[in-house]
């Protein structure tokens, strides 16, 4: 008896066609996205390493000098005082700048009236240029007519050199930038807060909890993943301070807000070390990096970044 068998079955060929075409316009914002990081984010870095091995004035011919400019900026004394105090100043920061949005974000989420209001209050800093804000905190910290000073004789108290102290110079830059963010991280904060679900706050009350109790075991936990993010985004921004010494103290007194951005402006538009520059700034990428990928190996647990 013939046993009839079926004949095999080739594998499905897919059809590019009708995929590409129903995907066009998606690839083509990508297309857009990609071009645009590409000139304006990778070309940079590129260019930026390139430029990091080479002696270029960008008149004459470009010079390959290999490590020399590592070498070069490696050898520098204000090197290391330039890492030391960008470093405090990011530890600073995120003592102020990343604890304090998040506790105005608590209070607000507890007021039942006039949030709006505070809500205003808190971001009207925002709005303000940077510079302008930069500027209006030189007037604060007058040793003269600044209004620090006039407060602290009010009270009694011996006015400071905010920003001509080597003691208090770095704490003044912390502060403005503490004053000049906190709106749009107490947002950011303020958003998550409202996200997180009541019922889990009331369970907390029936078991008890007091308001700190409630903080960490429901608030902290609920929002890990925004922490997490807005811990990274503030190590990359402070890490990357300039407009602050710029404005303020031009790196001084005695280098003692002197940050590795500035080091890397003067470099490339005061000594004319474009070589030089890129290469600080490369090193500083790459410390930036570590950061990133860290975060990255740190929320790959997260469930809340796996959902």
């Amino acid at each position: 008896m013939a046993v009839a068998t079926r004949p095999p079955r080739g594998r499905p060929q897919r059809r590019w066609g009708p995929a590409f075409r129903r995907n066009l316009t998606a690839y083509g914002f990508l297309s857009g996205a990609l071009i645009c990081f590409a000139f304006f984010s990778w070309y940079p870095m590129l260019r930026g390493f390139v430029l990091s091995l080479q002696h270029n004035n960008f008149v004459d011919p470009p010079e390959w000098v290999g490590l020399d400019n590592y070498r070069t900026v490696l050898a520098d004394p204000v090197f290391q005082t330039a890492w030391v105090n960008t470093l405090v100043y990011t530890l600073l920061a995120l003592l102020c700048g990343y604890v304090v949005p998040f506790v105005v974000a608590l209070v607000l989420n507890e007021l039942r009236h006039a949030r709006g209001y505070l809500r205003f209050v808190v971001y009207l800093p925002v709005m303000l240029p940077p510079a302008v804000a930069v500027l209006l905190f030189k007037w604060f910290y007058d040793p003269g007519p600044g209004l620090f000073n006039q407060v602290l004789g009010l009270v009694g108290l011996p006015g400071l050199s905010w920003l001509d102290s080597s003691s208090t110079a770095l704490i003044s830059l912390v502060l403005v930038s503490t004053w000049m963010n906190l709106g749009t991280g107490t947002l950011i904060y303020l958003a998550a807060l409202q996200s997180v679900p009541g019922e889990l706050y009331e369970a907390a009350e029936l078991d008890g909890a007091g308001f700190f109790r409630r903080i960490w075991h429901v608030t902290v936990p609920q929002t890990r993943l925004i922490l997490l993010v807005m811990l990274l985004l503030q190590v990359i921004a402070t890490m990357q301070v300039f407009i602050e010494p710029y404005l303020l103290t031009g790196g001084g007194p005695e280098d003692a807000t002197m940050s590795v951005v500035y080091l890397m402006y003067q470099y490339a538009f005061v000594y004319d070390d474009f070589g030089a520059g890129s290469a600080l700034g490369v090193m500083l990428m790459l410390v930036l990096m570590v950061f990133s990928a860290a975060y990255l190996r740190f929320s790959r647990d997260d469930p809340q970044e796996r959902s």
